[in-house]
């Protein structure tokens, strides 16, 4: 897709003449799945989901909001987006966000779109990091599926390295005294950081609350380096395996202690046996 537009958004942005930014986005054979990555508000969704909705539109034979747009064919369009629950049923957040990823890696082809947002966010860190992972390599290794996979798990874009289908890519942002202005653009590469204390302070966070926030960040980033909260979940340990030690005989005086019943003895008897284990451990 070249010069890609989200058909709803782009209208809504027009009514207030402000300009929506096009987006090319290319998945082939040896692209299989675009690892996007950016800030908060950086458009990630809004780029994921407006792919979906031009290869829906040119399937169906409608008009597509995009300056030129190649397909092959898709069987199935497949979405885990946004956080919700289902109480009723008993399904938490998080238990949502698994059952729609499970049907995804139960029935996602080769011919099928996936649109993966954020994985893994509703659980711990290491369980969330682990998870997003471990479905990632799924996609790539079983599904074959054409795949757009947004995270702010900034270590899943080493993946790169191992996986020549995978594209690494982010939406690119511009920080100036301590405000951002987001650019809106797909850019080819892995980003470096998301935004989120500077998007919490435009969303109306209190400033005390925002400068304690970057206070604990720059704590945590320093600390990171002498004793890391989070150790690299992909660094492979190559030192070597230290042996088993053989298993130790049994000490005879052990065998003697387990032998006798401390309540069946007479004071005499108790001295004896004492005498007895001592003499073994010589």
């Amino acid at each position: 897709m070249e010069g890609g537009r989200h058909p709803v958004v782009e209208g809504e942005l027009a009514n207030n003449a402000e300009t929506f930014i096009a987006n090319d986005c290319l998945l082939a054979e040896n692209r299989r799945l675009l690892l996007i990555t950016g800030p908060n508000m950086g458009g990630k969704s809004t780029y994921m989901r407006q792919v979906a909705l031009i290869a829906l539109l040119a399937h169906i034979g409608c008009y597509t909001p995009a300056d030129r747009c190649v397909l092959g064919p898709l069987d199935r369009i497949f979405t885990r987006i946004g956080a919700s629950d289902d109480l009723a049923s008993g399904r938490s957040t998080f238990m949502v966000e698994m059952t729609e990823a499970a049907a995804i890696l139960h029935h996602a082809t080769a011919n099928s779109l996936v649109l993966m947002d954020e994985i893994g966010r509703g659980t711990s860190t290491f369980d969330g990091m682990a998870l997003a992972f471990a479905i990632l390599r799924h996609l790539i290794d079983k599904n074959r599926c054409l795949t757009l996979f947004a995270t702010h798990y900034f270590e899943m874009t080493r993946l790169s390295h191992e996986y020549t289908e995978l594209a690494n890519v982010h939406l690119g942002a511009v920080e100036h005294n301590d405000r951002i202005v987001f650019m809106h653009a797909v850019e080819e590469g892995p980003a470096n950081q998301s935004y989120g204390i500077q998007v919490a302070a435009l969303a109306g966070i209190p400033t005390a609350v925002v400068r304690a926030a970057r206070k604990q960040l720059r704590e945590f980033e320093q600390r990171a380096t002498v004793d890391p909260l989070q150790p690299d979940l992909f660094a492979q340990d190559f030192s070597p395996e230290a042996p088993e030690p053989a298993e130790a005989e049994q000490h005879p005086a052990l065998d003697h202690l387990a032998a006798i019943d401390p309540d069946a003895l007479t004071p005499r008897e108790a001295l004896d046996a004492l005498y007895a284990l001592k003499g073994l451990l010589r």
